[in-house]
């Protein structure tokens, strides 16, 4: 795929049938930032859960078989992370 039809595939999932399916991306990473901060007894932020899902594919793709998903769902989370960011500035 070139760059801008991976974008664009990244695009229609943060805003598509995905985005309807797990809803509100800013409400569904504040619930993981808050389960994440439980669970390891530290503050964890919805844009460190973003950025944390761009090194979880990442990882995915140094350490298992070539997926072209993984760059998709990266560069999703990517944005979502740019996002959030933004919100938070």
């Amino acid at each position: 795929m070139k760059p801008e039809e991976i974008l664009n595939k990244a695009a229609s999932l943060v805003s598509g049938d995905r985005a309807k399916q797990h809803g509100d991306y800013t409400q569904q990473h504040k619930r993981v930032a808050s389960l994440w901060s439980a669970y390891l007894n530290t503050p964890i932020s919805a844009q460190e859960v973003a950025f944390c899902m761009v090194l979880l594919k990442i990882s995915r793709d140094e350490l298992g078989s070539p997926n072209p998903d993984d760059g998709v769902d990266a560069s999703a989370y990517t944005s979502i992370w740019a996002a959030l960011a933004q919100k938070n500035a």
